[in-house]
């Protein structure tokens, strides 16, 4: 029995697929949100959990970012980056508290001032921090997965118990800047300006990275070690001084996550980063192991898809996410944007 012409797949329908679906993950960010807008009753409704899922996207991506490339490039599970969080929100919003009379200040530029302050001094300590980490407990297991979750998870548990002798056991309620406290109001929706904030970090942030990683020597490096780390090392370049550099800068990253999360939160604890390290692990997992391209994307899908079904359906909150890394790797086993590496 011979298939009818009109019906028969055509090398041009094959072609132009293959053409369109590298752009398929990108263009679920708006699908979904378009989708948001026919399911929310009012606009404005819609337009603050818009803004408030782009928000909290990117603050996870910043935060999960550095743990993409670490797996990427150096095949290390670090299930401790969560202590990077906990660790970076605690300096950061000390730093914060200590400087009131500049956050208190209706100065924009005095409140910017100390918030890059706690940026700053949070960044630092987790970069210390995340040089003494790969040093003392991530160099020893190299190569051993089942080594690296094991040690990794005991040493967040003993940085959060660094925590609580440093900090206390209570949680530390905090206020955000003056100039970044309350919402404008556009097209009758109320956005708090400091969600505003936070898109705007984290588009900063990945626009940073994507240029790195494309347009710099060391950016060409990180993305040949990811595919073929053996070649990269053959051709002279002293690899594992880029793993190091790559796992305190995904520290870093991951102190500013945590600085931003805990504003956001306007609550700290010593288990905040456990928690959050959950959505992370999705979004790096959905996302392709190793693209920060990848990540970016599914980071903005977790937060959007977190904001509307918590406002539709609020018991389908904490499962919506699970739900979401499901349908993606049934689709998409290596993630949305996976890394090929050579072989």
């Amino acid at each position: 029995m011979s298939i009818a012409p009109e019906h028969a797949p055509t090398m041009e329908t094959a072609g132009l697929w293959h053409r369109l679906e590298p752009y398929v993950p990108i263009l679920l960010i708006p699908a979904l949100v378009i989708v948001g807008f026919l399911a929310i009753p009012t606009s404005s409704s819609w337009l603050t959990l818009t803004v408030s899922g782009l928000a909290m996207g990117m603050m996870i991506f910043i935060m999960a970012s550095g743990l993409t490339l670490v797996f990427g490039l150096m095949d290390v599970i670090n299930f401790g980056h969560g202590a990077f969080v906990s660790v970076g929100a605690f300096v950061g919003i000390t730093i914060l508290l200590s400087l009131g009379g500049m956050t208190d200040a209706p100065s924009l530029v005095l409140n910017l001032s100390a918030l890059l302050l706690a940026v700053f001094g949070a960044m630092l300590a987790t970069a210390a921090m995340g040089w003494a980490f790969e040093k003392v407990i991530i160099q020893p297991v190299y190569g051993a997965h089942l080594k690296q979750i094991l040690i990794t998870m005991g040493g967040l548990i003993i940085v959060e118990q660094l925590i609580l002798v440093a900090w206390g056991p209570d949680e530390i309620f905090l206020t955000r800047p003056e100039t970044f406290k309350g919402a404008i109001t556009f097209a009758g929706a109320a956005i708090e300006k400091y969600r505003l904030v936070a898109v705007g970090v984290g588009l900063v942030v990945f626009l940073a990275m994507r240029w790195v990683l494309r347009s710099t020597r060391i950016g060409l490096i990180v993305r040949a070690g990811v595919e073929n780390g053996e070649m990269v090392e053959a051709l002279g370049y002293r690899l594992r001084l880029v793993f190091v550099a790559v796992f305190i800068a995904g520290s870093a990253l991951a102190g500013l996550g945590g600085v931003m999360w805990g504003l956001y939160q306007e609550v700290i604890t010593a288990h905040m980063g456990a928690s959050i390290m959950v959505l992370v692990f999705i979004v790096v997992i959905i996302g392709g192991l190793g693209s920060v391209e990848g990540c970016f994307i599914g980071a903005l899908l977790v937060g959007l898809l977190q904001n509307y079904i918590a406002f539709l359906a609020p018991k389908f909150a904490l499962i919506s996410n699970i739900g979401l890394m499901v349908v993606i790797l049934m689709w998409r086993p290596q993630g949305m944007v996976p890394v090929v590496k050579a072989k």
